[in-house]
């Protein structure tokens, strides 16, 4: 009998986000392995609900359950019952739902996405129905969220209570291991992998007539992290410098919506908003359309986790200019397969642009090594046995865990000091397979 394993997400695909692209990935290699896998889609973020309930909009709670490529995918909404409910209404009734999928599926194990919303209603039922957890950290969880002092000690509780605990850089492990200390034995950081993607198959994008000159593009959910003033600020630089006859900064995806107001202010007072090209929220098929139009990708983030973008723009053999931050600082070799800037440094992001734009054979040389790198360090196979290891372990530890006496079952004359410790099987470093290259 296959081993049943249940992913929670905030998201999944068609929903347009990096985690729900990464869990769609993960999912498939699951299922290669072996695995029955499903994933519990919901929000523990509530901006649905609360609109709901203050027009005076009620529900019953819901699980709507389809089969996508052999992943069975529940989406759960919980109920809104009054215009006085709360987060924790809301959470309380996700973490019923969750305990009925395991009721009727037998799970074996739960591995939670993005530790502050899924993690610790994961992993307290986890513990309360005997599983292995798995917590993976994406980014913005312990690069923000962490700041939230209400939400600190929860963080804090369901890293020592994961059976294991992967990251997606070194940065973020080293954080939660200062967090946590008890985790360092059962953690490991490696980075997402890429499929090969044919750009020639991707159709002409909507709105590649408006790319004028020398084209400057970036990918995702623009808001808080991504450092776009310091990229507005250096391309106005650029503009009155006349390093190139005609430029163009390409965004493709949309502001943050709780963030618009300050980006579209931000964007109309930097003197560059007439050569900024906007695409608006778009599938990933069609922001992929997009990268054979950019001359250089630029990701100046203040922080990040393993971005997706950048692995795709890799793969598009792109000139990469990114902040030395989290995997993007660990992926990208400076002057070898892209330039790094320090985060946060105008002046520093405005020099490599400007010299990316003045050597195009130097783009197209670190465009070449970029895509090299992508293709061999970054093959699916290579996350998939990270994957296997990680999940045989949590099994193992979870097993062993189990059947070791408890301290009311030892005898008088048998001191607790002697007995096996939990989690003694130690986690295979696959950090160093990867992450050490």
């Amino acid at each position: 009998m296959k081993t049943k394993v249940c992913i929670t997400s905030l998201e999944f695909p068609p929903d347009v986000g990096g985690v729900g692209e990464s869990v769609s990935r993960i999912a498939n290699m699951l299922i290669e392995l072996g695995y029955d896998v499903h994933v519990a889609v919901f929000r523990a973020v509530f901006r649905e609900e609360t609109a709901m309930a203050a027009a005076g909009e009620f529900r019953r709670s819901t699980c709507h359950t389809t089969q996508q490529n052999g992943v069975t995918v529940h989406r759960l909404k919980p109920a809104v019952r009054s215009i006085q409910a709360k987060a924790q209404d809301y959470l309380c009734d996700l973490h019923s739902q969750l305990r009925t999928l395991h009721q009727t599926y037998k799970f074996d194990l739960l591995h939670a996405f993005f530790i502050n919303e899924m993690g610790f209603v994961t992993t307290l039922l986890g513990h309360e129905i005997g599983l292995p957890v798995i917590n993976s950290i994406r980014g913005a969880d312990l690069n923000k969220h962490i700041f939230n002092p209400a939400q600190f000690s929860q963080v804090a509780w369901t890293l020592t209570h994961s059976t294991q605990t992967t990251f997606v850089s070194q940065d973020l492990m080293h954080r939660a291991r200062i967090i946590a200390p008890e985790i360092e034995n059962k953690s490991a950081a490696f980075w997402n992998s890429i499929m090969p993607i044919d750009f020639d198959e991707l159709p002409e994008p909507a709105l590649a007539h408006q790319l004028q000159g020398t084209v400057i593009g970036s990918v995702g959910s623009f808001r808080d992290k991504k450092g776009l003033e310091h990229l507005f600020d250096a391309c106005q630089t650029l503009r009155k410098e006349k390093i190139a006859e005609q430029m163009t900064l390409l965004l493709v995806g949309d502001f943050a919506e709780k963030e618009r107001n300050y980006w579209e202010q931000t964007l109309e007072q930097s003197g560059f908003a007439d050569r900024v090209v906007i695409t608006g929220k778009i599938s990933r098929q069609e922001a992929l359309a997009y990268l054979p139009y950019m001359d250089i990708f630029a990701i100046p983030s203040l922080r990040d986790g393993c971005p997706n973008a950048m692995l795709e723009a890799m793969l598009a053999a792109k000139a990469i200019v990114g902040s030395n931050v989290d995997a993007i600082g660990e992926i990208i070799e400076d002057g070898g397969d892209g330039l790094l800037v320090r985060p946060g440094d105008t002046e520093n992001l405005t020099d490599a642009l400007r010299w990316l734009m003045i050597q195009s054979d130097l783009r197209s040389q670190l465009g070449i090594a970029a895509r090299q790198k992508a293709l061999s360090q970054f093959a699916p196979a290579i996350e998939q046995q990270n994957w296997k290891r990680v999940y045989e372990t949590a099994l193992a530890d979870h097993t062993f865990s189990v059947n070791q006496p408890s301290a009311n079952q030892l005898s008088a004359n048998q001191p607790l000091v002697n007995q096996p410790l939990v989690n003694q099987v130690p986690l295979v470093d696959v950090s160093q397979q990867v992450l050490s290259r």
